[in-house]
């Protein structure tokens, strides 16, 4: 299947990937972790999952993680393997297979168990018949992220692709990953994260358990990229302002460019690209803008 084909069937049916270059880091005791990123921990139950920031020292964001909370003394960071950043490093000890996709619910109770999937809330994950389960992923749908031992892994990937045949489960690359998240205005690593962009330039302000004055040099903005080229030179064109784009794709889903970047606070309407293409400024998310999807019963 093309990048194009993977992406719709994980919109319509439920698409498998392959997450296990993740980095994992345990932590016993929170004070390191607390120190480390932005949820106050203290807030989260066990078998909670967060999604969260590392800061740089300048308030820069470094590279955004989750945190996950095994019980009152151990924790998970799960962040791109781009540095070292603290506690233990498990990195490579589990394989994470994700399935993602409204049809997602039903291939994993056929693996887990109907109860222990109706059991399952949103960013919470368990532990059921050797695997690590959690309701989460970076699609914008309905989803669920399995860990196993590596050895393990082959074996649990065929199993999916037998649970969910009926169901037309799609084995998906990265390009695809990609594509849905931006559709679903989720940032990465290297493109929105780089580097410069604090917590507010983000839009990622709610993930601050303690509020902190970050200033607003730009911010993240959606891009719905037009079919025709900027023409400075005419009268009719007015002075546009401009928007970098960090993430570009054709939306499978919506059939057209669209794209995540950077403009100045407060722009709106059209603006002018590097290139001397234009766009339009668009809401975020672009694909389920009540981000319902992920939320839904998953049976």
């Amino acid at each position: 299947m093309s990048p194009a084909e993977e992406h719709l069937a994980t919109r319509r049916t439920a698409g498998l990937f392959d997450f296990s270059f993740m980095g994992l880091y345990e932590f016993v005791g929170g004070s390191e972790l607390q120190q480390l990123q932005t949820r106050r921990l203290a807030d989260l139950e066990n078998g909670q999952v967060a999604y969260t920031l590392l800061l740089k020292d300048d308030g820069a964001v470094l590279i955004d993680a989750t945190v996950w909370r095994l019980d009152h003394e151990r924790f998970w960071l799960f962040a791109g393997r781009r540095a070292s950043y603290g506690g233990r490093d498990r990195s490579g000890e589990y394989a994470i297979l994700a399935v993602q996709g409204p049809a997602s619910g039903r291939i994993l109770a056929r693996l887990v168990g109907t109860e222990a999937v109706l059991a399952l809330k949103y960013f919470h994950f368990v532990e059921k018949q050797g695997l690590v389960v959690a309701r989460l992923g970076y699609s914008g749908e309905l989803g669920y992220e399995l860990l196993v031992p590596p050895g393990n892994a082959a074996r649990l990937r065929q199993r999916i692709l037998e649970e969910g045949e009926g169901e037309a489960v799609c084995e998906c690359g990265w390009a695809a990953a990609d594509s849905l998240r931006i559709e679903a205005g989720y940032v990465l690593f290297d493109r929105e994260v780089d580097g410069r962009a604090n917590p507010r330039e983000l839009g990622l302000e709610r993930l601050l358990s303690t509020p902190r004055n970050f200033p607003l040099r730009r911010r993240r903005v959606g891009l719905e990229i037009m079919d025709r080229p900027a023409q400075p030179d005419l009268p009719a064109q007015p002075d546009l302002p401009v928007a970098h784009v960090t993430s570009e794709c054709l939306s499978p889903s919506l059939g057209r460019r669209i794209a995540l970047g950077f403009a100045a606070a407060g722009t709106t309407g059209e603006v002018r690209l590097a290139d001397g293409r234009l766009a339009r400024v668009a809401p975020l998310p672009f694909y389920d803008p009540d981000k319902a999807r992920p939320r839904a019963t998953p049976l």
